[in-house]
């Protein structure tokens, strides 16, 4: 992608791989720093460390970097084509919110800090450091080996970042004091002991780094990380914000200024009277959207301008349904309330369940769209994606981010043209049956996880719940229940289980431009570049939820400055809590359920301390993932804040419902 000459200069000077003032060494197949499409520093696994600044090479007639691997570098599928190296080079930089992932044969976890050790990953005492090569701040991580691989020779070492890390950024990972099954330390690779013992080397690649490396160990030194037991340290740099959003933000600035204050234009197609006992009319219609793919299949790809960035492609329709519930139709004073889907699902979701509930108790006329893109209807896609081809899925995320234009718009259009339509009048004359200035978001699951984004990015809303949310996707599906059947065809696509991890946090890449870890610093101060005002979310957490680990929602959190709302259930990680009422600012409250601990490795609960325990039939019988949105007392709490912009406890106690 080509950015805009201002973009451009940032994406350059906000990412340099090696030390100020140092040039970069020439390599030999366009890399800079090694002559083969293996790094030598983990002989046992080509591609690792990752991700790496040996990949991040500078484009000799752009001047702008770019991420470039070699033609075996990747993983490939069973079965394909090999990878395409290419697809990664519109990025100059690596996701903000993957795993660091490496291989020490033989390394045990003893020592490594999990979920509930957190603190011990941020400080100096720590096997596995991640350090801000700049400022030598930690960063608050889970190490952890790969419990999905079957065999322990191919178990990653895993580094999962527990904060987002910034956009444009350097940073550096080490690790030491890693022991083997005797209990002895597992030797460094030859190519590290060379550079860290300044020793002699036959490894061209090393003698292309040394600069680089002593760098290296005098920011670890400075950070308290002496270089004498290192078992190996890289370095690696973030993208920086505008390669991450500036699709996104140019579709959805396009499409708003296409449609004006009025919004899309819609037809109704039917209605449905009293489908339930709380809804008046259900309205089933279709709004024509700018459109920015070339067409709407599943290969449909991103249109671009002369500078590369996102250009209209006439329209296309989609639908939409809107909720009206028998108490907007006796006087009420009702808002707007938009609900977004769970995983692969569709607009319909909680249409005779929560969402007719909520929306008649509590006076909301209802909106869906899918998310278009990541829907029931792209399931085909997804799994061709999965198992047959990774240069799928940036045109699966091209089509999410024309999904998340739909939603913007379609709440748009209830703050616009919609609100004249003539069966949304209230009966005594008095006009709109809503006001068009309250308008909100709600979702849940997948819908509480991109809800983040649109909570970010959007213009007309900025109150929203966020149901069950987290970030990012590569922390989430080797935890989640969902997940398990598409590991299982992955797992037998890339038999070997490091491809499988470093195939994740390939498309972690592409996903940054979608999900909220690419958005969530926006969230709550807003953006006045992209004139996108500051938001504020209620979060609702399920401890011990199946499908969406809540590490995912506290780290979406913890980016935010929500505040843990007291009374506790428990006490997160570098997360405040906060007494009584909440009137600035976002929130999270989590609910209780008594259930069991979860596992404290990369798998769902209920799998105990083996994969195989995750075939059970009964894995969901516990699950609490569905069950916060029902609750009346995170009803009343989800309206109070709505309404009122205060988020005050509305549980007897603790939130613990049974």
């Amino acid at each position: 992608m080509k950015l805009r000459a201002p973009l451009a200069l940032l994406s350059i000077v906000a990412g340099l791989s090696c030390s100020k003032g140092t040039p970069a060494p020439q390599g030999a197949n366009g890399f800079q720093l090694l002559v083969s499409d293996c790094d030598p520093l983990v002989p046992s696994k080509c591609g690792f460390p990752f991700p790496s600044n040996v990949w991040r090479v500078q484009d000799a007639t752009t001047k702008q970097y770019k991420i470039h691997f070699g033609n075996t570098t990747l993983p490939t599928l069973k079965g394909s084509a090999p990878t395409d190296p290419g697809l990664w080079e519109n990025r100059d930089g690596f996701s903000t919110g993957q795993a660091m992932l490496a291989q020490l044969p033989g390394a045990t976890s003893v020592g490594l800090a999990d979920e509930n050790h957190l603190a011990d990953s941020g400080t100096a005492s720590s096997p596995t450091v991640i350090i801000n090569a700049d400022t030598g701040a930690f960063v608050p991580h889970i190490a952890e080996l790969d419990q999905w691989a079957s065999d322990v020779g191919q178990q990653s070492l895993m580094m999962r970042p527990v904060e987002r890390l910034a956009d444009g950024q350097r940073y550096i990972v080490a690790i030491r004091h890693v022991k083997d099954l005797a209990g002895a330390s597992v030797a460094p690779s030859p190519a590290f002991l060379a550079l860290r013992d300044k020793s002699d080397s036959s490894d061209v690649s090393v003698a292309l780094r040394r600069e680089l490396y002593e760098d290296i160990f005098t920011k670890l030194a400075a950070a308290g990380i002496p270089r004498t037991d290192l078992q190996l340290a890289w370095d690696f740099t973030t993208a920086t914000a505008a390669n991450t959003r500036t699709d996104l933000l140019t579709m959805r600035d396009l499409a708003l200024a296409a449609v004006g204050t009025a919004g899309p234009s819609y037809v109704i197609n039917s209605v449905e009277v009293a489908p339930n006992s709380h809804i008046a009319l259900r309205i089933h219609g279709t709004m024509t959207v700018p459109f920015f793919l070339t067409n709407a299949g599943p290969h449909g790809t991103m249109v671009r301008d002369a500078n590369g960035l996102p250009k209209q492609n006439g329209t296309q329709t989609f639908q939409f349904l809107v909720h009206v519930p028998k108490s907007c139709t006796t006087g009420k004073s009702c808002a707007v309330v938009q609900n977004g889907h769970g995983l692969l699902g569709s607009l319909t979701e909680g249409e005779d369940g929560y969402l007719a509930t909520f929306c008649d108790n509590f006076h909301y006329v209802g909106l869906a769209v899918d998310w278009w893109g990541f829907a029931a209807a792209d399931l085909g896609q997804v799994l061709n994606s999965v198992i047959d081809d990774l240069g799928a899925f940036p045109i699966l995320v091209e089509h999410q981010e024309q999904g998340m234009v739909n939603n913007l718009l379609a709440m748009r259009m209830m703050k616009g043209i919609f609100q004249t339509e003539p069966k949304l009048q209230a009966a005594d004359g008095s006009g709109p049956i809503y006001d068009n200035a309250k308008l909100f978001y709600r979702g849940d699951s997948q819908g509480g996880i991109f809800g983040a984004t649109y909570m970010s990015i959007s213009t007309d809303v900025t109150r929203g719940l966020l149901g069950e949310p987290g970030m990012p996707y590569n922390l989430l599906l080797d935890r989640s229940v969902d997940f398990q059947s598409y590991r299982g065809l992955l797992n037998n696509a890339l038999p070997d289980a490091r491809d499988a991890e470093m195939y994740l946090d390939l498309i972690q890449q592409f996903w940054d431009r979608v999900e909220p870890v690419g958005y969530s610093p926006m969230l709550s101060p807003g953006d006045l570049a992209s004139n996108t005002p500051a938001h504020r979310v209620l979060m609702h957490v399920a401890i011990g939820d199946h499908q969406v680990t809540t590490l995912g929602a506290h780290m979406l959190a913890r980016e935010i400055g929500a505040k843990n709302l007291k009374p506790l259930n428990r006490d997160i990680f570098a997360l405040d809590s906060i007494d009584g009422m909440v009137s600035t600012g976002s929130a999270m409250v989590e609910f209780s359920f008594g259930l069991a601990p979860v596992p404290t490795m990369n798998l769902p609960p209920d799998c105990g301390i083996s994969k195989v325990a995750c075939a059970s039939a009964t894995q969901y019988d516990d699950d609490p993932h569905d069950t916060v949105r029902s609750e009346p007392d995170a009803m009343q709490m989800a309206d109070t804040f709505f309404r009122m912009g205060t988020i005050a406890g509305t549980c007897d106690g603790v939130c613990d419902p049974e």
